[in-house]
């Protein structure tokens, strides 16, 4: 018997949201496990020093490391950009937002940002992978960066919890509704991750504290711990998993 490799060599990868944060992490991670990555996001400059950053920290060549500006709540270029560029072996989903805010205090264009990204986003992303895997007779996996919250509540997360347990749904229907032809689904649930979009947050004392105290291990992640599980789900590692959440929070769901 032989351990399933944890390389990614010849396979290409596509990264939504990839300019920072999440999405940047999992390109890195992808690169150095051999993939070919293209990022996209909606700000050129930051694709750019990106990409460069990758390259860098690689050592690969630039050629292994592609961008495009996108912006994954237009359907018609999501399919459009999957046309030119597809199909990837490989599609971490990871673009989303939040508004944190009580209910009486949300309005409807917090729901319909949070929706429009997290949900509908999402969906044609997903949509236009299965499409372009299946039309070229390919397998694949796709990975929903979805959340912690995607299995609890938490206050003022109304909108956001909402629309990650919508994404935990669509991550367990693709894994029935594409696992017979190849293409796994799964989803990757982090806690605080600290990232640019977490640090207003994270910046005051009484909510890090409250966040510690919900997390087994008393912190909140690193950006690099989400790096080995993102290889794990791309790869013939995970083989036999598909429809699954990979929880990466610290223990906060087992309590």
């Amino acid at each position: 018997m032989k351990t399933p490799s944890f390389r990614l060599d010849g396979k290409r990868a596509l990264v939504t949201g990839g300019s920072k944060g999440i999405g940047l992490a999992a390109a890195h991670a992808l690169v150095q496990a051999g993939a070919q990555v293209m990022i996209v996001a909606r700000n050129t400059p930051d694709l750019v020093a990106a990409s460069a950053d990758i390259v860098k920290a690689s050592g690969q060549a630039a050629t292994q490391v592609t961008h495009a500006a996108l912006d994954v709540r237009n359907s018609s270029a999501v399919e459009a950009l999957f046309k030119e560029h597809g199909p990837f072996d490989i599609v971490v989903n990871n673009a989303g937002t939040t508004r944190t805010k009580l209910i009486d205090e949300a309005t409807d264009e917090d729901l319909d940002t949070v929706i429009d990204l997290n949900i509908k986003a999402a969906f044609y992303v997903l949509r236009a992978a299965a499409r372009s895997l299946k039309a070229a007779g390919r397998p694949g996996s796709l990975i929903n960066i979805s959340s912690q919250m995607g299995h609890v509540g938490g206050p003022k997360r109304t909108l956001y919890c909402a629309s990650k347990h919508a994404l935990e749904g669509m991550t367990k229907t693709l894994g029935w509704e594409l696992g017979p032809i190849g293409i796994r689904v799964n989803s990757i649930c982090p806690t605080f991750i600290e990232t640019e979009l977490t640090a207003p947050m994270l910046a005051d004392p009484d909510f890090k504290s409250f966040v510690t105290s919900k997390i087994a291990l008393g912190r909140v992640g690193r950006l690099e711990e989400i790096m080995g599980a993102v290889v794990f789900l791309a790869g013939d590692a995970s083989s036999l998993m598909t429809g699954s959440a990979l929880m990466l929070d610290g223990g906060w769901t087992a309590s």
